[in-house]
């Protein structure tokens, strides 16, 4: 197997990482409308996660984007609370361990951040997801956090840091 490189986003990144999330929710059978999918940021995404409160991590095998994963300030709240964002993976990237990699790596930025919570927002059918939500800590939560504008995502957690 290549090499696996776990790094920042850059800008040539950009149009694999949204073809890459658009795909796998397709794939999912996701709506298109209340999740990622229609995000606007999704085609720039270097650049929103260009700032001191938020970050973007991309895994790369072979030179190929096949993961990716962020942390941000959670929209429309004034608490100290990141959200986990846009966190997909290619079906070659799956089963691999590298969900759970990429998790850490997500969590020991966003403490790093100053962040004191973190938030995320998921699918009931994206199981494998779940599970490894749950593992790595996060509690579920009876409604949604902030206004992601994601109102077709219907589970809701969040993780003490």
């Amino acid at each position: 197997m290549s090499e696996i490189i776990i790094r920042e986003i850059e800008v040539h990144d950009n149009r694999a990482i949204a073809k890459l999330i658009r795909n796998v929710l397709i794939e999912l059978g996701a709506p298109k409308v209340g999740t990622a999918y229609e995000d606007k940021s999704l085609d720039v995404l270097s650049s929103v996660y260009n700032n001191e409160k938020a970050v973007y991590f991309v895994i790369e095998i072979g030179g190929n984007i096949v993961g990716g994963a962020g942390i941000s300030q959670l929209e429309n709240t004034t608490e100290n609370i990141c959200e986990l964002q846009k966190m997909y993976f290619s079906p070659e990237a799956r089963g691999k361990g590298l969900g759970a990699k990429m998790m850490q790596q997500c969590l020991t930025a966003a403490k790093k951040l100053g962040y004191e919570k973190c938030y995320l927002e998921t699918l009931p059918y994206m199981k494998s997801a779940v599970r490894l939500y749950e593992r790595t800590g996060f509690k579920v939560l009876s409604a949604p956090l902030g206004g992601t504008g994601h109102y077709s995502c219907t589970e809701w957690m969040i993780k003490e840091l």
